[in-house]
């Protein structure tokens, strides 16, 4: 239904991969996203169509399957390709200098972690807040360990047996409780590149996270 493509430049020398090509597609309402990086515009445009294109058909398959279709024999092959290859590179920011920029807040979406990831591998995001919709907690998922697929909740359930096709790690420790100032503290300490935490006034789960261009975003839940 709309499509916006936006090219921008770094002029760091420093920066590996100057060009960054970002495509949004509204696809019969559902949001596609693709951020890529390279060394001139015409690759990064190459790869922002190339990277677009496989991200439709993954979506495709996945209505189709979701419809009751015969999917393709391939299993999940709506996930092929969802690593976060060709991605941009952090500023390096001195700490002093770094500012929350972006405040992103909505209520999200109750879904499974697997419906979860997929919203995460089409957006093209390395996390997704959602509320599980079995235990109605503030979740995460995101890109790390052996599957490439990890969840972490405010409180786990140690005792849950997780019920998904969905190749996950659960993570077992608790969401730390944090003011935002602590969330920030912690994540220049670690140098990850985003923190989920329990904000202790509303006890909600929230995630600070990196920008590329060295500040931070906030992403939380409306109150």
């Amino acid at each position: 239904l709309h499509c916006r493509v936006r090219l921008s430049r770094s002029h760091d020398p420093a920066v590996a991969r100057p060009v960054i090509a970002q495509g949004n597609l509204d696809v019969n309402g559902r949001v596609l996203r693709v951020q890529v990086a390279a060394d001139n515009a015409h690759e990064a445009v190459a790869l922002l169509e190339t990277r677009l294109r496989r991200k439709l058909a993954g979506m495709a398959r996945h209505w189709e399957a979701r419809r009751g279709a015969m999917p393709e024999a391939t299993p999940h092959e709506w996930r092929h390709g969802a690593e976060p290859t060709h991605r941009p590179e952090f500023y390096p920011r001195p700490e002093q200098d770094r500012k929350i920029v972006r405040h992103k807040t909505y209520e999200p979406a109750r879904a499974t972690p697997e419906e979860a990831a997929f919203d995460m591998d089409m957006l093209d995001y390395d996390f997704q807040l959602f509320t599980d919709s079995d235990s109605g907690q503030d979740s995460v998922i995101y890109r790390a360990g052996p599957t490439r697929y990890r969840l972490a909740q405010l409180i786990p359930d140690p005792t849950r047996t997780w019920s998904t096709a969905l190749p996950l790690t659960v993570s077992e420790r608790p969401a730390p409780g944090l003011t935002l100032a602590e969330a920030v503290h912690r994540l220049d300490a670690t140098g990850l590149p985003f923190l989920f935490f329990a904000e202790p006034a509303s006890g909600r789960g929230q995630v600070l996270y990196r920008r590329y261009d060295g500040h931070y975003g906030l992403v939380m839940p409306a109150l």
